[in-house]
């Protein structure tokens, strides 16, 4: 006999029934779908350490980049199977396509329209439910445990596809193969034979009603591969429909406490629901528990369910929590609804010996693997907090990013910030990381190798070397600064060597605050002098017929070179970049921009005094072409209206060449001259304001005459405030 049991992925109504159906039919084998190669995984779904949300990860041996997934939660219909069975004693498998045929090749895009695609929406719709959702807790999740309802879903589906295009390419494939395993298990003696797949796949399993002949010719010549199968942590976010997982849902936390919440749903949903609520520290008393338990259950009851749903859940908290605002509606999605719940699997389970190296460091340094987002601030003076950092820099090397760098005062400091967040993904990018080497140090040491010989600017090489040596790389180190040498000394350009300095500087001034040098530091400092003096006599024609946008990056990358090298503070490398910017100002054909930006920065070195800058102003302000003032004007002012503010005279020439204007160039001159203003702070430009109509500042160098009497009223408040008495 063979019973089949149409579910919906990830439903935990159809779990609960599934549970409950097994228990009476106590079949001999359970085939349930997914990958038949993946038996021999099977066993690790019943040890007591296989704490789902997991997923069962296969990718082919020669190529890891192409891998898929098969999630399981703990009220995953198929998981409820298998451990059942586990349980039971019982023999189960899986009956699909092997992952061996279906990780080779073309995937096929085919999905035969929305009937294939979503057929539980097509019902939802056609029974006047404008949310699948609803619809499928109204007839399944509300239902309890339930027998009858597969075959109710069974005989809509056979209706469904009796409407749809036949099965074709991989779906037929698919089918066929299921039955042949349904074949093979009554070949082998089984009597009672309980078969537990997708819905739409249901009515298509009846074995008399295909020829096995045919079935074994739809599968000749399947494309095999070579392929591992093993288990990974998964997370309840990556089984939400917002994920990207195609059989995923929109509630997996909520659907987690429906399945294991046997009674009292709704009054526990809502205890949990005040819990967070107060770790939160909103206000959720036991009275407001109670009213919304009560507002739940009245909708439920007026809407015609036997329980409240997920509508009825989140209106009654709304109305109830929400107040006037929407703030704990958003965090009951986050954190109950959703939730972001970390499965873990056995040690014993499969897995490359990069993954093992790295869940061993991951162990000795105290680092909890967790899908929320921790903070975490390094003292790299402490043995275990540079070791953490080394190991956060390798994993970004092998495209693990579970660490990300945030600020935390700088380079020069002894503290590194980081947010860890770990995303079941990792998993497969560890396994592609994994053919450069077996430990994390041996496989970055490799990846930085290739990663040198074929950076193709000076900036990448420069960047690879500074995250060397704080992954502490030393196998790359040679053969980073050895392409380095060889890139300085080709021809790059200008904008090349300009970008490649700020890592180089870096490296040169706070490569000892690890505690580790080898030479590199020393070396980076000359190299730095190197490429400063090439890109400081390339600068001035670098600069000439360039376009807008043009000019504007290469003045960004002259802001990272300036910044580089007042933070190396090397006298001799400061004076022939003043020398550059010099060339630069005074350079016939420049870019206006990138002269006003020279100007300023030789001002703020204290290279031009107040009289000279004044006469660079004038210069620019009489070329008679507005749009290359207010260019020259973008590059002078920068991001600060502190220079106008602070120096009335240079105010007040801007303020002449503005006023005397003609109409027409003063509209086609105002809006560039509002973006530029348009980026001080608005402090500043009120400042300007008041300055330039004489109500406050200065104009011209004239002061505001100072009121004697009424400063001297204020002379005992500001005493008595510093604590002096009179």
């Amino acid at each position: 006999m063979i019973s089949i049991f149409p579910i919906r992925h990830h439903g935990p109504g159809s779990a609960r029934s599934l549970e409950h159906a097994l228990t009476q039919l106590q079949p001999e084998v359970v085939l349930v779908e997914g990958p038949s190669d993946a038996d021999s995984a099977l066993p690790f779904l019943a040890q007591k350490d296989m704490k789902p949300p997991v997923a069962l990860l296969g990718y082919v041996n020669d190529d890891p980049a192409r891998a898929s997934f098969w999630p399981f939660a703990v009220f995953s219909p198929e998981f409820v199977a298998f451990r059942w069975a586990a349980q039971a004693g019982v023999t189960a498998r899986f009956m699909d396509l092997p992952a061996s045929a279906t990780l080779t090749g073309e995937r096929d895009d085919d999905d035969g329209g929305d009937l294939h695609s979503d057929p539980l929406r097509v019902l939802a719709e056609a029974a006047g439910y404008a949310d699948f959702e609803r619809w499928w807790e109204t007839l399944v999740e509300a239902r309890g445990d339930d027998f009858d309802v597969f075959e109710a879903v069974n005989e809509a589906m056979r209706v469904v596809r009796a409407d749809a295009l036949p099965a074709s390419g991989r779906e037929a494939q698919r089918e066929a193969w299921m039955r042949q395993t349904i074949r093979a298990a009554l070949k082998d003696g089984a009597v009672r034979v309980a078969v537990v797949c997708g819905a739409w796949h249901a009515p298509v399993l009846d074995v008399d009603a295909f020829k096995a002949k045919d079935d074994a010719a739809l599968l000749k010549g399947l494309p095999k591969s070579k392929v591992t199968l093993t288990w990974v942590p998964w997370t309840h976010g990556r089984l939400s429909t917002g994920s990207g997982y195609g059989a995923g849902v929109r509630s997996p936390g909520y659907y987690h406490h429906l399945f294991t919440t046997r009674r009292d749903v709704t009054e526990r949903w809502f205890a949990r629901v005040a819990r967070l609520l107060r770790s939160e520290r909103l206000e959720a008393s036991s009275a407001s528990v109670i009213e919304a338990t009560r507002l739940a259950n009245t909708l439920a009851a007026l809407r015609g369910r036997a329980l409240p749903g997920l509508e009825e859940l989140n209106e009654a908290a709304i109305s109830v929590f929400g107040w006037d605002s929407d703030l704990p509606l958003r965090l009951i999605e986050r954190q109950l609804i959703v939730g972001e719940a970390l499965g873990t699997v056995p040690d014993g389970v499969p897995t490359v010996p990069l993954a093992q190296d790295l869940a061993r460091l991951q162990k000795s340094l105290r680092l909890r693997v967790q899908p929320e987002q921790i903070d975490l601030t390094l003292d790299l003076r402490t043995d275990n907090d540079l070791a953490r950092s080394v190991l956060f820099h390798r994993l970004n090397v092998l495209g693990v990013p579970w660490a990300k760098e945030r600020s935390a005062g700088g380079r020069g400091t002894f503290k590194e910030a980081w947010a860890l967040a770990w995303k079941p993904e990792f998993s497969v990018r560890l396994v592609e990381a994994s053919r450069a080497g077996q430990t994390v140090h041996d496989a970055a040491t490799a990846i930085a190798i290739d990663s040198a010989r074929g950076a193709a600017t000076l900036a990448e090489l420069t960047t690879l070397l500074e995250v060397v040596r704080y992954a502490d790389l030393n196998g790359a180190l040679p053969v980073a600064l050895s392409a380095l040498d060889a890139r300085a000394a080709g021809n790059a350009d200008v904008s090349d060597l300009l970008e490649a300095l700020p890592p180089l500087a870096r490296l040169a001034r706070y490569g000892d605050v690890r505690g580790r040098d080898g030479g590199s530091n020393t070396l980076a400092g000359a190299t730095f002098r190197t490429l400063l003096t090439r890109a400081g006599v390339g600068l001035p024609l670098a600069g000439v017929g360039l376009a807008d946008d043009a000019a504007a990056t290469l003045r960004g990358f002259i802001g990272g070179a300036d910044a580089a090298v007042r933070l190396l503070d090397d006298p001799e490398a400061l004076a022939g970049w003043h020398a550059a910017l010099s060339r630069v100002e005074g350079w016939d054909d420049i870019h206006p921009l990138l002269g006003g930006d020279a100007v300023r920065r030789l001002r703020d070195a204290g290279q031009l005094d107040g009289a000279q800058v004044q006469a660079r102003l004038e210069r620019a302000l009489s070329s008679g072409v507005p749009l290359e003032v207010t260019a020259w004007l973008d590059g002078f002012l920068g991001d600060s209206g502190a220079l106008l503010i602070h120096d009335p005279a240079l105010l007040g020439l801007l303020d002449d060449w503005l006023t005397t204007l003609d109409a027409d160039v003063f509209q086609e001159t105002l809006p560039l001259l509002r973006r530029v203003f348009s980026r001080f702070e608005k402090p500043e430009r009120r400042a300007i304001g008041e300055a330039l109509r004489g109500g406050g500042g200065t104009r011209q160098g004239v002061q505001r005459e100072l009121d004697e009497a009424r400063a001297q009223r204020a002379v005992p408040v500001v005493l008595r405030l510093l604590g002096i008495s009179t």
